[in-house]
């Protein structure tokens, strides 16, 4: 079990400013990095929000219903829109499980393999647009402070819902 350090004291009620807020900047710049590339993937006939589990799924070989929507921080209603739309594109197909039929297993189609092929690279191009002006450490410590700010949300979470702890994050 990750231990949680005590909170920091950067922020007070009375000079709060959201404008000066990381998490409001981190919001800022994912809205920004979302324009760009739903931009940028229009071309080839995707959104951003499409691309996201069709990369995953590429990655994983194929997932479930569920581990989708747990990756994408989704409802299960948006993940099944999500799905309905880039099903009706032939982009992917659901696949119920022949052991355990609530399962849902989702899998890329031979058209779903070939639109993602430029994903990558346009996602390559829009994150180092946004990151135009930095130094190879500079993106490193930035990704390293993201990354334990993420470990210490996870484990804030962690603790105040302990059964996630077994296997689910």
């Amino acid at each position: 079990m990750t231990r949680i350090a005590p909170p920091a004291d950067f922020y007070c009620p009375e000079r709060y400013c959201a404008e000066e807020s990381v998490g409001y900047l981190m919001k800022r710049v994912m809205m920004s990095v979302v324009y760009q590339a739903d931009k940028r993937l229009d071309a080839h006939g995707l959104t951003s929000a499409q691309g996201g589990p069709l990369l995953r799924l590429r990655n994983t070989g194929g997932s479930t219903v569920a581990e989708l929507a747990r990756w994408l921080q989704i409802d299960a209603g948006a993940m099944t829109r999500l799905l309905d739309r880039l099903e009706k594109k032939g982009l992917c197909k659901r696949v119920r499980s022949t052991e355990d039929r609530r399962v849902v297993q989702v899998e890329l189609t031979p058209d779903g393999a070939e639109a993602i092929k430029e994903v990558p690279a346009v996602l390559s191009e829009v994150m180092n647009a946004h990151l135009a002006g930095f130094s190879k450490t500079e993106w490193q410590a930035l990704n390293n402070y993201l990354q334990r700010m993420l470990k210490t949300g996870d484990a804030m979470r962690d603790a105040a819902c302990p059964q996630r702890q077994v296997g689910t994050s």
